[in-house]
């Protein structure tokens, strides 16, 4: 006759519960890491999405960010959110903040850009700049604080 004998159900059922009390520790954690990665990938692709719609339009195109409704976007177009845990900030040129409060960046069907950048920011102060160059309107990210 196969089975298990009692002692090696206790000890599989200590493991697995073990390995259950270990994810749930580190399941806020995690959470905050996935949403700065997201926050962070949604900027850098609707920045890039507003240049190449510019470019192919032959139109200028916005990406905006609003840090009092915490998303930002295309045009009229909200594209994404930013979590509470996020700090976010950016520096563009005066005249480039909409009636609204929201921040601008204009690419032009020429390839340039209005220029700027939107930092991402975790709670301790780390994380990432996404920059626009003002003639090429190309997008670039580097790390920050930490």
């Amino acid at each position: 006759m196969r089975g298990f004998t009692l002692i090696e159900l206790v000890v599989a059922i200590a493991v697995a519960g073990f390995v259950l009390g270990a994810s749930i520790t580190a399941w806020p954690k995690l959470h905050q890491a996935m949403a700065y990665r997201s926050a962070v990938r949604g900027v850098f692709a609707s920045m890039n999405t507003a240049r190449g719609e510019a470019l192919r339009s032959g139109q200028a195109a916005v990406f905006f960010v609003d840090l009092d409704q915490r998303n930002y976007g295309v045009g009229d177009k909200v594209l994404g959110d930013f979590s509470d845990a996020l700090t976010l900030r950016y520096t563009l040129a005066e005249r480039e903040v909409d009636a609204r409060g929201r921040g601008q960046i204009r690419f032009s069907p020429d390839g340039g850009a209005t220029g700027g950048s939107v930092e991402v920011l975790r709670g301790d102060g780390s994380g990432v700049r996404l920059r626009v160059d003002w003639l090429l309107g190309s997008v670039t990210q580097e790390a920050v604080g930490g």
